[in-house]
């Protein structure tokens, strides 16, 4: 986390950052639904919901609850995690320079086009614990990060698309190992 404090440059807009504790907003609800029927016949379900819980100028810190479950004709689980994501808006921002024309604003410009001033482009990081279903009593451990970018459309609503990695600790059907995910997530922000 102090990592990101010291590379941090100044607020953007001109305004002064101050810290804000439980500032709620913005909230999310993420939902991701899977039917696939050949090579393995299997569903799955996700659901994600989270709160900012602390923010100072272009830095937040994200709690967020996911559920996970994977039914197949041979097997079904549940999975409740929790974890911390750390968040770093408008990183791109760091490269203001040179003057003439900022590597900032040229990446901005062929990533998002006309949409370049709207976008908040971030970064984050992800560290908490995975809790099994039931008949499962062992706590597992998940990491990862993050990439992606906010566009808000009106006052107190955006859309947000990013790219998720993780890695975590599972305990299937008696046996403890490590599994990996990548997710691109696409949802709205209140």
């Amino acid at each position: 986390m102090t990592l990101f404090l010291v590379f941090i440059p100044g607020n953007a807009r001109g305004q002064e950052a101050f810290w804000e504790v439980l500032p709620i907003r913005p909230f999310n609800f993420d939902v991701m639904l899977r039917q696939q029927t050949f090579a393995p016949d299997d569903r799955e379900i996700g659901i994600q919901a989270g709160i900012t819980a602390l923010r100072y100028g272009n830095l937040e810190v994200r709690s967020t609850y996911q559920f996970f479950s994977i039914h197949t004709q041979e097997f079904k689980t549940d999975q409740h995690s929790v974890f911390l994501n750390p968040r770093w808006n408008n990183f791109i921002d760091i490269l203001d320079f040179p003057k003439g024309m900022p590597i900032n604003r040229l990446i901005r410009h062929v990533l998002f086009g006309p949409l370049e001033d709207r976008a908040v482009p971030y970064a984050g990081l992800l560290g908490g614990a995975v809790m099994p279903g039931p008949g499962h009593h062992s706590l597992g451990h998940l990491y990862g990060g993050q990439i992606g970018v906010r566009f808000p459309v009106a006052r107190g609503l955006s859309v947000d698309m990013g790219l998720q990695y993780t890695q975590y600790g599972v305990d299937f059907r008696g046996e403890g190992g490590q599994a990996q995910q990548w997710v691109f997530l696409t949802g709205f922000r209140f």
